[in-house]
C-alpha cells in the first residue's frame, strides 16, 4: 500500500513537470510567432499571441498547431494623406504547420479575423473638419452618417456607405448628394471631396482578405478570412 502511494506521488510529480515544461515551451513558442507575424506584416511591433490546445508538446511532435489567435493594437491604413487607424484586430489561424526544422509556423490551412474601426477615427481619417456617425443598416448594406464642412451648408448631412475592395481595402462613399447641393456650382465635387475616400490596409497577418462591414453604435466592424495562409516573411 505504502509503494503504491509512493508510486501516486513520483506519477503527479512527472505530471505536474511535464505541465510546467508544456506550459514553458507555449510561451516561448509563442514570442516566436508574434515576431514571425510582425516581420511578414511588417507591423511597429509584435502583436499578442495565444496558441491553443493541450499538450502543446504532442501538437509540435506532430508538427501542426490546433490554433493560433493574434491580437494586433494600433494598425494603421493610408491614403491620400490620411491615416485611419484601426483600434483592434484580431485574428485566429487554424491547423497552423511547423517548419521542417520546428522553428517557426509557416502557413495556416484557414483563417478568419475582425478588424475594429471607431467612429473617431474615420472622422479623423477623413480630415477637413468632416464628422461620421452611426447610421444603422439598409437593405444589408452598413450605413453611416456624413457630414460635410461646406461653407454656408453647415446643416449638410449625407448618408454613405462603407464597403471592402480588393480585399484589402477599405472604402467610404456618400450615397447620393442632397439636391440643394448639386444646384451650387462646385457643390458637388465638394462634397465628394469630403466623403468619398479609400484606406488601404497593407498590415494584414498573413495576407487575410477583408470580406464584409457590419456597423454599431460603437463603430464598425469588418470580417476578413483566408484559405492556405501564408505566415512565414
Amino acid at each position: 500500500m505504502r509503494a503504491l502511494r509512493v508510486l501516486l506521488v513520483i506519477v503527479v510529480i512527472l505530471g505536474a513537470l511535464f505541465v510546467v515544461g508544456d506550459r514553458v515551451a507555449v510561451s516561448l513558442a509563442e514570442e516566436k510567432v508574434a515576431d514571425k507575424i510582425r516581420v511578414s506584416g511588417g507591423l511597429a511591433k509584435a502583436p499578442g499571441i495565444s496558441i491553443k490546445g493541450f499538450p502543446f508538446l504532442t501538437q509540435v511532435a506532430g508538427r501542426s498547431l490546433q490554433e493560433v489567435d493574434a491580437d494586433l493594437d494600433g494598425v494603421e491604413a493610408s491614403a491620400q494623406g490620411h491615416t485611419l487607424r484601426v483600434s483592434k484586430l484580431s485574428a485566429q489561424f487554424h491547423d497552423v504547420q511547423l517548419t521542417s526544422d520546428y522553428s517557426s509556423v509557416e502557413r495556416a490551412a484557414s483563417a478568419t479575423g475582425t478588424a475594429r474601426i471607431s467612429y473617431a477615427d474615420l472622422t479623423k481619417a477623413a480630415g477637413g473638419g468632416v464628422k461620421i456617425s452611426y447610421a444603422g443598416q439598409e437593405n444589408g448594406r452598413s450605413q453611416v452618417t456624413i457630414s460635410p464642412n461646406v461653407p454656408l451648408l453647415s446643416s449638410l448631412q449625407v448618408t454613405g456607405s462603407i464597403t471592402t475592395v480588393g480585399g484589402d481595402t477599405v472604402r467610404l462613399r456618400a450615397d447620393s448628394i442632397p439636391a440643394m447641393c448639386r444646384t451650387i456650382p462646385g457643390c458637388e465635387s465638394k462634397v465628394r471631396s469630403q466623403t468619398d475616400h479609400e484606406w488601404k490596409l497593407a498590415q494584414l497577418p498573413g495576407n487575410l482578405k477583408l470580406e464584409k462591414v457590419v456597423t454599431t453604435a460603437e463603430g464598425i466592424s469588418i470580417a476578413a478570412s483566408g484559405k492556405d495562409v501564408e505566415l512565414s516573411g
